[in-house]
């Protein structure tokens, strides 16, 4: 007679859900998707296959065009990072958007209090992304977990991130935006592509525990 279990597979804990990443601007057409593309990019980058899995990142606008397609310059400096802008249709942030997102990262300061507005508890989970970035800096990735369980990494250096808001401040307000390039020139385009690629390394180093080979 077989005892209750014997000869089954007994589970063990259940995996933690994928950590979601969202990406928040005015009309999800330049630096939203900038951003979301560049996240996704270095992601793979460092991860393989196991990005898409466990670390979903997706974008939108507090006043999105709805399906519209990226800036044709935002598309351009995608491409000149190595990214890939194919594809891509706008959003208009939404209810659902925010409560499904572990992490919010918004362009402005402007964008991070319409995101925090809407409720859904969101404010210890929204940053400007240059806010984000400048509190990740201080954090040591040895008191991390592991990277094995990405999803719990991201989700202990969001936590990390909220907790050292009060103490380290900017040392300017401009010091935490991204300005908007919509219908700037290619140039501007590629300043602000370089600026969130600068903020986005160390996020994803944190995230990731390494860094791209170069």
């Amino acid at each position: 007679m077989t005892a209750p279990g014997e000869g089954r597979d007994i589970p063990g804990d259940p995996p933690d859900p994928p950590f979601r990443i969202l990406h928040v601007s005015t009309g999800n057409v330049c630096r939203s998707p900038i951003t979301e593309r560049l996240t996704r990019h270095a992601l793979a980058a460092r991860l393989g296959a196991r990005a898409g899995a466990e670390l979903i990142v997706e974008s939108a606008g507090t006043w999105g065009h709805e399906g519209a397609p990226m800036e044709e310059n935002a598309a351009a400096v995608l491409s000149e990072l190595g990214a890939d802008p194919a594809g891509f249709r706008a959003r208009e942030l939404l209810d659902g958007h925010v409560i499904h997102a572990d992490l919010v990262l918004t362009a402005t300061r402007d964008h991070r209090a319409q995101v925090i507005s809407m409720g859904h508890s969101a404010g210890l989970r929204t940053f400007t992304l240059k806010e984000f970035t400048r509190l990740v800096r201080a954090i040591d990735p040895a008191t991390l977990p592991d990277t094995a369980d990405l999803a719990g990494r991201a989700r202990a250096l969001v936590r990390a991130a909220a907790a050292l808001r009060g103490w380290l401040l900017a040392p300017t307000p401009e010091a935490d935006e991204v300005h908007d390039p919509y219908g700037a020139p290619l140039t501007f385009f590629e300043a602000i592509g370089g600026e969130i690629s600068e903020a986005l390394d160390p996020v994803i180093n944190a995230l990731t525990g390494a860094e791209v080979a170069r």
